[in-house]
């Protein structure tokens, strides 16, 4: 189980340091080409959800963060710790939340900054970090660990 909780932990921790190094070298609005004009690193501030959305609502993420942080850890304690995949993609999530949380609490606001131009259908994908990362790649995850859970079920029926 220890193994699970450090994979929170380890998101948590890079979330935490790249945001810090973030705010300790870059301005807000200041940006840095990595591979123009698709990627680079844009010092962003969100005092909302994703695209902005809720802005200023603060008090909607805590309550929303806390019973997400107990549901998945309730739901890796009943189901996920001996599913790999599924206690996987819970710990992930797990991180992402904590991650942003943290903003939250510390600094009133989430520390953004991976920004992403898609030239081809001239689309900027709202700037985003390493928690917003995993809460999305989590997502993924479990529905692919619930899914393959659900062909299992099946299977077993139908045997």
């Amino acid at each position: 189980m220890f193994k699970y909780y450090s994979l929170a932990l380890f998101v948590i921790i890079m979330d935490q340091l790249t945001k810090w190094f973030i705010v300790k070298n870059m301005e807000v609005g200041d940006r840095i080409a990595i591979w123009d004009p698709w990627l680079g690193i844009l010092s962003h501030r969100n005092r909302g959800a994703a695209w902005g959305m809720l802005q200023g609502q603060m008090w909607i993420f805590y309550l929303v963060t806390l019973i997400v942080v107990i549901a998945v850890i309730y739901y890796f304690h009943k189901e996920g710790k001996n599913k790999p995949l599924l206690g996987i993609s819970l710990m992930i999530l797990l991180g992402g939340a904590i991650g942003n949380f943290i903003d939250r609490v510390f600094r009133g606001e989430v520390v953004d900054f991976t920004d992403v131009f898609i030239p081809i259908i001239n689309y900027d994908f709202p700037i985003f970090n390493v928690a917003d990362a995993a809460l999305t790649i989590s997502v993924i995850m479990l529905i692919i660990a619930l899914f393959k859970e659900d062909q299992n079920g099946k299977k077993k029926v139908e045997q």
